[in-house]
């Protein structure tokens, strides 16, 4: 199977492609969501995260407050990476778990995109990919869709000074797509992509 990385900055459309290429017959991993796995109740990551941001961050039925996490965790650019030292290997390990599952279960020729929020992050499992899939949108339009999803001028500010830039990720793309349009655009130029690489399609049939 293929494995592609998705990556793109905040609100560019990376889930809209994800999602589309999932409903086409893709497997697909959210670092995002393998992010909030690993962080769950009972698990030596959540304990980490406790240690070095305080016990009160975990609540009484024993999950994650995430926005207490992020509140102390953005403070600073140290207690970001301190965030990041601890939650990236686990991230990892739990990826290349997920990639070599998907590997042994999947049809020979199938796809697998993992949706990946921060490129450089885990640009050390680069060599875990057949293809880098960027998803590019103007700043602007980004800062309006974000600002659609309840997200701050300010927090769209913070979160962005953390992530690649486009230079980066243009640099470790093999193939991009553009999100100029509308939704519909963009879910087509995914269509697009996955039909020019033969992948099977969902529910698809030779008859």
């Amino acid at each position: 199977m293929d494995v592609v990385f998705l990556a793109g900055p905040m609100a560019s459309g990376k889930s809209t492609v994800a999602e589309e290429l999932r409903d086409l017959g893709a497997w697909r991993i959210d670092l995002d969501a393998v992010s909030r796995s690993v962080t769950g109740p009972g698990e030596p990551c959540l304990g980490e995260l406790a240690r070095a941001f305080g016990a009160d961050i975990v609540r009484e039925d024993g999950t994650l407050d995430r926005a207490a996490l992020a509140e102390r965790a953005f403070a600073s650019a140290e207690s970001a990476e301190r965030l990041e030292a601890i939650e990236l290997p686990y991230i990892k390990r739990a990826l290349v778990e997920g990639i070599s599952y998907a590997a042994t279960v999947a049809e020979h020729d199938a796809c697998l995109v993992v949706e990946v929020p921060l490129l450089d992050r885990v640009e050390d499992l680069l060599g875990l990919a057949d293809e880098v899939l960027v998803v590019s949108c103007a700043p602007e339009r980004r800062r309006e869709l974000a600002a659609g999803r309840g997200v701050s001028a300010e927090d769209f500010g913070r979160r962005g000074a953390r992530q690649p830039d486009e230079a980066y990720l243009a640099a470790h793309a093999t193939a991009t797509l553009v999100n100029d349009g509308d939704i519909e655009a963009l879910r087509e130029r995914a269509r697009e992509w996955y039909a020019a690489r033969g992948y099977p399609v969902e529910g698809a049939s030779d008859g």
